[in-house]
């Protein structure tokens, strides 16, 4: 992509993407995830009322009367998008493609975050680390983000979530909120890994998926090709069995994922690439609020 079409394109991201994050998001991005970023302040003597999971029992224990640790707000928050950029990405039927709105999606969050005061990082995976883009805060910053969105090129079109998130567990020490990206097409389970990092720090899965997934059309013959494996056949779409073997996997699929959140106790949201993303983020915010 040539440097004046990717300024055009990261600027007409900018204008749309920083209006929601202003007009739309300032209050609820805040009242979503304020409440990550607690900072052992101090001990006081336990009073009515306290929470008995504050109680500091080493201490209380050295003066046989109860204590509790007292935590305040971090000024100072970081938010990490964790972002797929597998070759499954590459696809879409209707508007745009599950990459275009991933890298909308990103810069409004991206966007969201600065106007709350904190720093913003990035990890792009595909089945390994592709890129690491440390936590800073600033408009220069975000615009550099979207534009490595736009323009980044991965040397794998495989995925590997459960790799992914490992990583981002052993790099990042401070706790911190994180936005995990992508249309979960991976073979290989991550439970682990989710249930592990969601200790640690707040996660957020966000799934993009293109309606195709669900439903194929009635066309005749189509041939199609796995974009991670390169796997060409030719399916005939005029099946009904095939049509409904194909909407019952989806499902499946869904449940499982589902499940995989569920006791992982990650909140996560799935949105269509022909869908509204900020009625469905509006939703997952509200949620957490």
């Amino acid at each position: 992509m040539e440097t004046a079409e990717i300024l055009k394109k990261v600027r007409k991201i900018e204008i749309k993407t920083r209006g929601l994050s202003q007009n739309i998001f300032a209050g609820q991005y805040h009242s979503a995830f304020k409440g990550r970023g607690m900072a052992f302040s101090e001990v006081r003597e336990y009073q009515f009322g306290d929470d008995i999971r504050d109680i500091d029992w080493n201490v209380t224990a050295r003066f046989h009367r109860p204590y509790v640790k007292v935590f305040e707000e971090e000024r100072e928050l970081t938010s990490m998008l964790l972002i797929d950029v597998s070759g499954s990405l590459d696809f879409g039927t209707v508007r745009q493609l599950k990459r275009e709105m991933v890298t909308e999606i990103a810069a409004t969050l991206a966007f969201s975050a600065i106007q709350n005061n904190d720093k913003i990082g990035v990890i792009f995976f595909s089945d390994k680390i592709e890129k690491y883009i440390p936590p800073k805060k600033g408009r220069k910053h975000i615009l550099f983000i979207i534009r490595e969105l736009l323009d980044f090129t991965p040397d794998s079109k495989k995925t590997d979530i459960g790799a992914s998130v490992e990583f981002l567990t052993r790099m990042l020490k401070r706790r911190c909120t994180v936005f995990l990206l992508s249309d979960f097409y991976d073979r290989q389970d991550f439970l682990k890994q989710l249930q592990i990092a969601n200790r640690k720090h707040d996660m957020i899965a966000i799934q993009v998926y293109d309606k195709r997934a669900k439903t194929l059309p009635d066309v005749g013959l189509m041939k199609v090709c796995d974009a991670e494996t390169g796997h060409e056949m030719i399916i005939d779409t005029s099946s009904k069995k095939l049509r409904q073997a194909h909407t019952q996997y989806w499902f499946e699929r869904q449940e499982y994922l589902m499940q995989t959140f569920r006791k992982s106790k990650i909140d996560w949201t799935s949105i269509a690439t022909d869908d509204d993303y900020v009625k469905s983020l509006m939703m997952l915010f509200k949620k957490r609020a």
